[in-house]
């Protein structure tokens, strides 16, 4: 099976012809690659959130922004654990020829990732303005910031995914 072309059923006619070891290979590279862009930022973040802890100031913050900080540094460290995963996957399976369901299982640890490194953003930008300014408009404003991340986010991929696709059910969903 891994060696027959994928059928051409429900294809649009600029569609690439694969087989399903070529399609994987090929899911796999793209998957890669975003996992770095997006891996190296949540490894910078977290690295600084571990600091924080370190330094004069966090001693003298109140309860509540303490316990923001620490809900943050592990939101941080999920994140950091959900984009490392894809690596770790791929190692304990490589040569058993399950390369496609690796494909399908890192792009959802993927994105639970990104998930995870949305709320990370959110809440570090919500402490650093709630310690920064004590202004009872900070929550507005990150509300204001998690509007602008769903919007690049989630909501014009998913839109764009609507619009331009004839079936939202493509096979490369996963990748």
């Amino acid at each position: 099976m891994s060696g027959e072309r994928v059928p051409d059923a429900g294809r649009r006619p600029d569609s690439r012809e694969e087989t399903e070891d070529e399609r994987a290979d090929r899911r796999w590279q793209e998957l890669v690659q975003e996992i770095r862009v997006v891996q190296t930022g949540v490894q910078i973040l977290f690295g600084f959130l571990l600091t924080v802890v370190f330094t004069p100031i966090f001693q003298r913050l109140e309860q509540t922004d303490k316990t923001i900080y620490i809900v943050t540094v592990i939101l941080g460290s999920l994140a950091t654990g959900a984009l490392v995963a894809p690596v770790a996957f791929h190692r304990i399976v490589a040569g058993r020829r399950i390369k496609p369901q690796t494909v399908t299982w890192a792009s959802r640890l993927t994105f639970t990732g990104i998930v995870l490194l949305l709320a990370t953003l959110i809440a570090a930008l919500f402490l650093v303005l709630r310690t920064a300014t004590h202004d009872g408009f900070v929550p507005y404003l990150v509300a204001g910031v998690l509007a602008w991340y769903l919007l690049c986010w989630f909501v014009l991929p998913f839109w764009a995914r609507t619009r331009y696709t004839a079936d939202s059910a493509v096979a490369d969903d996963d990748a």
